[in-house]
């Protein structure tokens, strides 16, 4: 297998998602058109992803493109656990709490 093969089934996986759930959130947030036996083929290493796809993939994992594709290694998952007071979360709050998560990383590295 390939790295960048490797490191998206990695990701995936941690976030416990099928290749079924990834593409269909992949295709929802970033309205592409990203199918399962294409994620399959870059897991096995069959296939090399378009520079857009990598894009997508690394801005859905908050990651690097240069991480996905082997070239920094300085990528390391972290959890970010909090308390809600037993909420019940929607799949939209839990879209909306990722983009403030990353609207903080950004403003963080201006």
């Amino acid at each position: 297998m390939n790295v960048f093969g490797e490191r998206i089934k990695d990701l995936r996986t941690n976030k416990k998602l099928s290749i079924d759930d990834l593409v269909a959130k992949l295709n929802k947030i970033y309205e592409t058109n990203i199918s399962k036996s294409m994620i399959s083929r870059y897991e096995n290493g069959q296939a090399d992803p378009k520079m857009e796809n990598v894009r997508i993939l690394a801005d859905f994992y908050n990651v690097s493109a240069d991480y996905l594709l082997g070239l920094d290694d300085k990528y390391k998952i972290q959890t970010i656990a909090a308390h809600h007071d037993g909420d019940d979360w929607t799949e939209e709050e839990l879209e909306e709490i990722e983009k403030f998560k990353k609207y903080v990383r950004e403003k963080r590295n201006l």
